[in-house]
This record gives structure tokens, sequence and C-alpha cells, in this order.
């Protein structure tokens, strides 16, 4: 394919990425820095692009360079994992994606579920904000967390979800809580990226003082609902996701179902395609049941 760059001038833009240091990616390519810094400088001449900002010693990627390093990356660690299966004689592997606090507050506690259902697939779970870039290769599903906008590919939604003020019982016994305007009196915790946010909660309960300042904010459920666990305030989230939290005692929900707001935030999301592997068609129908 005329529009690939050579492979070792990939590797050698990953490693240098990676490490920061011609000379730390020329060890650990059994190169010297000196071919290192060639392979980075005919890359870049295939490209038309700067991927590095040198200073001395320094080494750091230009704006193009991140854009780039997030998607060859990708790519490189999906060939890296088939040819392990290949050489480790892995077979029937499927290759998952989901966002952080999913992953590790319900999905994680039900895995022993799927591997017990289908012992024959080896299964990869990884897990970040950021969606799979399927055109790479880089997972056979993705779940992913927010508002449904991924044109030519099939979407899923998992569950509704009860979004309500969860708490500590220590803080409970510290604050009386009896009607909505109480929340208001209380320390909120912010989720930065939750499709539900205070002032819509509030505003549902028919009250418009929403904060504008939040002593602590998170960008992850899971940091979130640690937080409202430790007794440093209250979190807006979801009792799907804070179920094993909610079940153990550890966090209370403040109100009954009729104070929640129902939402669709999860979402299984994948090619078309990718539902003819026997594989994917037994994650999906798995996970849609636990669902």
């Amino acid at each position: 394919m005329a529009s690939i760059p050579p492979l070792t001038t990939l590797l050698a833009f990953e490693a240098t990425a990676r490490r920061r240091s011609f000379a730390l990616a020329a060890g650990e390519l059994n190169l010297t820095p000196s071919a290192v810094s060639h392979q980075i400088a005919r890359l870049e001449s295939f490209l038309g692009v700067k991927l590095f900002d040198r200073s001395g010693q320094r080494v750091s990627l230009s704006e193009a360079g991140a854009a780039y390093l997030r998607r060859v990356g990708g790519a490189l660690g999906s060939i890296a994992a088939a040819t392990d299966d290949v050489r480790q004689g892995v077979r029937n592997s499927l290759y998952v994606h989901a966002s952080p606090s999913f992953a590790s507050l319900w999905l994680m506690p039900r895995l022993a579920a799927f591997a017990q259902a289908y012992p024959q697939i080896s299964l990869f779970l990884s897990a970040s904000p950021s969606h799979s870039d399927f055109a790479l290769g880089q997972a056979d599903l993705d779940v992913r967390y927010g508002v449904p906008n991924w044109p030519d590919l099939v979407v899923r939604p998992l569950f509704d979800e009860q979004i309500l003020p969860l708490a500590s019982p220590e803080l409970l016994r510290r604050h009386r809580v009896r009607a909505p305007a109480d929340v208001q009196h209380m320390p909120l915790i912010q989720s930065t990226v939750s499709v539900v946010q205070w002032k819509d909660w509030l505003s549902a309960q028919g009250l418009s003082d929403a904060p504008e300042h939040f002593p602590l904010r998170f960008d992850r459920a899971q940091l979130t609902l640690d937080a409202a666990v430790q007794g440093l305030g209250v979190a807006l989230e979801s009792t799907t996701i804070a179920s094993s939290h909610i079940a153990a005692g550890r966090l209370v929900a403040l109100f009954d179902a009729q104070r929640a707001l129902i939402i669709q935030g999860h979402y299984l999301v994948y090619p078309a395609r990718h539902a003819r592997r026997a594989e994917v068609g037994s994650f999906v129908q798995w996970l849609l049941e636990q669902a």
C-alpha cells in the first residue's frame, strides 16, 4: 500500500514518542540514536509534517505528532496483539473496549460468568475514555458512554439508568435530608463527563439554585463514587453503575426512584460486519442478557 510508510519508521516513531528520547528508543529497538533519528526524518518527509519538537536532548511531540500517535499507536498495538495470539496458538479471540467506570464497576464483576459460559473465547478487555477506532482494528466491540451519535455503526442501548444523589451512611448521619432542597446545603461532587449534571437533577425537582462551584470534581464516575464512599460529598450517579457500593451499604440513595432522572447512557457499539464473527455474536447476546 503506497499510503502506508515503512514499518521501521513507524516503530521508531512510536518508541521515540513513548520514551521521549532518541537514545531510549534506540536502546529498545537495538539501533543507534542516529539510526532512530534518520527513521523519524524519513517518516516526517513521507508525511510532509513535523512530528517532534527538538530542543537539545529533549524531544516532545508536535501537535501533528500527538494526533498521529493516537491512531498509529492503537494500530501497532493491534498488530502486536494479533501476533501474540498467533505465536501462542490463541484462537477465538475477542477484543472488547469499554469506558473505564463501566468496565471496572459493572463489567468486571460479571466476567466470570462469561468465562464460564464461553470457555473457548479468549477475551481481551481494555478501558479508556477514548472511543475505539474500528477502522484501525483496535476492537471488535466498544461499550461507549454519552449521547449516541455514531453513524455507520450498530448502536444498542444496554439499560435504563436511574440517576440519583448518593452518599455514605456516615455523611447522612451528619446531614439530615428530608427533601431535595436539603441537598443544596451539602457538599456536592461533580462528575464532569456525566450526561446528567446537578443543575439538571435540581431543576427536575423544581429547584433553580444550582451550584456554580464544587469542592471536588472528577472526570470518572468511579472516582466520583469513591469520593462519596469516603464521605467527601454527595455524588449524582447511576444506581446501576453504583450497584455494588449500594448493595454493600457503602452508599445510600437519598431518595426513591420517583426522584430519579431516567436515562440511557451506555451503548454497545460495533460495525455490522463484526457481527458475522461467532465470538462477537456470543458476547453481544451475553451482554444484552446481563443488562
